[in-house]
């Protein structure tokens, strides 16, 4: 089945609605990905020994934030997210491989080195921020905006503001 591309967005939303909808009436759970790094990162640590035992943070919610909670439905999901993309850009011939994009050499040169730091960097900003909204773009665009929930409709527009905000200082406005 062939889908023209106008129509792409359409089907995929609502299939996406369908999926977020059996996943409630399944297994009770609404779709979110931030979680699942603060629960990686707390089990890195305490499998190489660190206790956490008395963080505030390994405390919250009986442990269910931490490492503790591994494995969990979200993990599964996080893996699957990326297991998928990487599955549907072979089938579709798309998939392509490069050390960096072509916009990112044309504004930063080719330093991969400097890739990486922005990447780390910029991630370790993006969880925190997440952390502190309650929660990823997916699970307040997908989960939260479907419940119709205001924090959500409100996270979900500083997430895009953030967004182009900081590609216009990064691109100094260039396009993709």
């Amino acid at each position: 089945m062939k889908i023209s591309s106008q129509a792409r967005p359409y089907v995929y939303g609502a299939l996406a609605g369908l999926l977020l909808t059996a996943s409630v009436g399944i297994a009770g759970q609404f779709f979110g990905t931030s979680t699942t790094f603060p629960r990686a990162a707390t089990g890195v640590l305490q499998l190489v020994g660190f206790d956490l035992s008395n963080w505030e943070f390994a405390q919250v919610r009986d442990g269910s934030l931490t490492g503790l909670a591994f494995p969990n439905w979200q993990l599964l999901f996080v893996i699957g997210i990326g297991v998928g993309a990487f599955l549907a850009a072979k089938i579709t011939k798309t998939f392509k491989a490069e050390a960096l994009p072509q916009m990112w050499v044309d504004r930063f040169g080719e330093k991969k080195g400097t890739r990486i730091a922005y990447s780390i960097v910029g991630g370790m900003i993006a969880m925190v921020g997440a952390r502190m909204a309650g929660g990823c773009p997916s699970g307040h665009g997908v989960s939260g905006v479907s419940q119709l929930g205001v924090s959500s409709l409100i996270a979900l527009a500083m997430f895009f503001v953030g967004g182009v905000v900081t590609a216009r200082i990064l691109y100094r406005g260039g396009t993709a």
